[in-house]
């Protein structure tokens, strides 16, 4: 039985699963921290607001599949894949990925991706005219 910080994890992903960043951002503690899979930080709701919005509309069918979660009290871990496809060339792309989350009174205050970003990049910087800059992601 998943407990109240994998609870939360699930909900988490279902809005990214959803394309709703106004729900992502109401998940996330005041103090929330994104990091990517390149170690770059991301902080204040309202800039993660609008890095969840840009990304959508560049991969509007973003999705997180998760296969396996574990958790100690407030860290939950989660391992699966990413999938998308990109708007400007139709491609799509799928990468293997984890997770990890601090979960603190029922919000997520840190949400951390780890992945090969790689195809991901190669495919945007083939993509004539690609705009996209690094904004939040998961």
């Amino acid at each position: 039985m998943a407990n109240s910080s994998e609870s939360t994890f699930r909900q988490f992903v279902a809005c990214i699963n959803a394309h709703e960043p106004t729900a992502i951002v109401a998940l996330c503690s005041d103090d929330h921290i994104f990091t990517d899979s390149l170690g770059s930080q991301m902080s204040g709701l309202d800039h993660l607001k609008k890095g969840w919005a840009a990304y959508f509309s560049f991969f509007p069918d973003y999705r997180i599949e998760i296969e396996t979660v574990t958790s100690s009290d407030q860290i939950v871990l989660a391992c699966g894949f990413a999938a998308a496809t990109y708007t400007k060339t139709g491609t799509s792309w799928q990468i293997p990925a984890a997770w990890r989350a601090k979960i603190i009174g029922g919000r997520v205050a840190e949400w951390q991706v780890y992945a090969d970003n790689k195809p991901v990049y190669e495919l945007l910087s083939a993509a004539p005219n690609h705009s996209l800059k690094r904004t939040a992601a998961g």
